[in-house]
């Protein structure tokens, strides 16, 4: 059987600071080519020339990454301040309704950081600019010295909840992870059930209640180290079972 293929959603970019582009980082289409077992492929977040349904039938399954730009608070009605910073309204309008279809559907997704954020908002939750100012926690934000490795390098733990699937995934209900985002979850949507939190107690870890298929989403990022990474591992080893269970089943409905 063919591997599955899995769709990376792709952010907007300009190279050159004139040339726009859509793109995704390697290490994302390394973890899934080396770990999931997947074919990967960018989709491109322009509303206007996909559709869901031709992008769902193309894809065994998607990813839905990190990105700079976050998601414009318009999508989970509040009002736009300096502090929410950039944004990418074509990947808003390819990401949310693409989630929501997945999610119906059983085709499995998974989310990492603005794609953790994404997942909270299509089911109908909302973000807080900047969890730095919320008084009692830390600053999750990316370090703005060093290496890449030590950018990425691990920074605090995660608690999962008792009987979490995340449990399952990881063997075990404690993990450490690495921290590079500033937005965070403040209300969880009504299908989102929070898994597992920081020290501090912020939201890392969710999946959607009800969902058909697999539908995880962590707020750290799992691409780096994911081929070595004792939790990056098995977390894209579980998405690459889920993949092919998916296509078996499409497989086997198609006969």
């Amino acid at each position: 059987m063919q591997k599955p293929v899995v769709g990376i959603i792709a952010n907007y970019f300009l190279i050159n600071d004139q040339y726009p582009a859509q793109s995704t980082g390697r290490m994302n289409i390394d973890a899934l080519a080396e770990v999931s077992g997947a074919v990967p492929i960018i989709i491109p977040s322009l509303p206007h020339l996909i559709s869901t349904p031709d992008i769902m039938a193309i894809c065994d399954g998607f990813l839905f990454t990190g990105a700079r730009p976050n998601v414009h608070p318009e999508e989970y009605g509040h009002e736009l301040t300096e502090a929410h910073g950039d944004f990418d309204r074509d990947r808003d309008g390819v990401a949310l309704p693409l989630i929501r279809a997945c999610v119906e559907a059983g085709q499995p997704i998974l989310g990492v950081c603005r794609g953790f954020q994404e997942f909270n908002v299509a089911m109908g939750g909302t973000l807080h600019p900047e969890i730095r100012d919320i008084p009692g926690r830390d600053n999750h934000r990316m370090p703005p010295d060093g290496t890449l490795a030590e950018k990425f390098e691990h920074r605090h733990l995660v608690h999962m909840k008792p009987q979490s699937p995340f449990n399952r995934i990881f063997g075990s209900d404690e993990v450490m992870v690495n921290s590079l985002h500033g937005q965070g979850i403040e209300e969880a949507g009504p299908r989102i059930i929070v898994e597992g939190h920081a020290p501090d107690g912020t939201p890392e870890a969710l999946t959607v209640q009800g969902a058909r298929g697999f539908a995880m989403a962590v707020q750290w990022h799992p691409e780096y180290n994911a081929t070595n990474d004792p939790v990056s591992k098995p977390l894209f080893e579980a998405f690459g079972d889920a993949l092919i269970n998916w296509k078996n089943s499409a497989a086997i409905a198609a006969e």
